[in-house]
């Protein structure tokens, strides 16, 4: 189910409409609190979130969305206007999975919802991948750092995932982003760099194992490798 919360009715309507129509159930919601009550009764697998609401923003409904236990693996992306770059990047932060600025074309936000929901579908066999103190198992789709299990959002997960399944080693930029965005999605190479600052953050002082080769790419290194 997808939920879609846009206070523009035509524009809710149309997305809702093609939405069901080529095969993914959708709800329209015109603000926050019909959008919270509908959650409580069936959580989404993916939400589209215009940022420009009235009462509680988007913004305002995402931070809570990535806060709660019960909702921060939910997969959004952000709709904004075409000149909010700021609420892009700060929704980024947050925890947006991707986004999206006004005016769109229809099927390109279908083909980026269909991208989102791939890589958020069935998962691997399950699997521990360690670096040091930091420990990641994918079948539970859980990560900690010296036994303390820490949120990531879907992207940061996936970004982590891959530097730790080759410590030490340069990924390179595109390989990163073709892993984790794709290599045609224009705003990737930005999103990575703020993805990499809040997965460091997130970390805490293990977030200096991921080293940064400027003009090349990014690295995770274990002890023995960073001295």
């Amino acid at each position: 189910m997808i939920y879609y919360v846009e206070d523009d009715a035509s524009i809710r309507n149309l997305v809702v409409y093609t939405l069901s129509m080529t095969g993914f159930p959708a709800k329209g919601f015109e603000r926050s609190a019909p959008f919270w009550a509908e959650m409580q009764q069936e959580k989404a697998d993916l939400i589209l979130l215009d940022l420009m609401l009235p009462g509680e923003n988007g913004l305002s409904i995402l931070r809570e969305l990535k806060t709660r236990r019960d909702t921060m693996g939910t997969p959004v992306i952000l709709i904004t206007a075409k000149d909010g770059e700021d609420d892009v990047v700060q929704g980024l932060e947050l925890g947006a999975d991707d986004y999206i600025a006004k005016p769109f074309g229809i099927m390109e936000l279908i083909a980026r919802v269909k991208a989102v929901l791939r890589r958020c579908g069935p998962g691997e066999e399950r699997e521990i991948i360690e670096v040091d103190e930091i420990r990641m198992d994918t079948g539970r789709h859980t990560v900690q750092v010296s036994g303390r299990e820490i949120a990531l959002t879907l992207k940061e997960y996936e970004l982590l995932r891959v530097l730790m399944q080759k410590p030490g080693r340069l990924i390179e930029r595109e390989a990163l982003i073709d892993a984790v965005w794709s290599r045609d999605y224009m705003g990737a190479s930005h999103t990575l760099d703020a993805h990499i600052q809040t997965l460091r953050s997130k970390l805490g002082s293990s977030g200096s194992r991921i080293q940064t080769v400027y003009g090349c790419g990014y690295r995770i290194c274990p002890s023995e490798a960073a001295k």
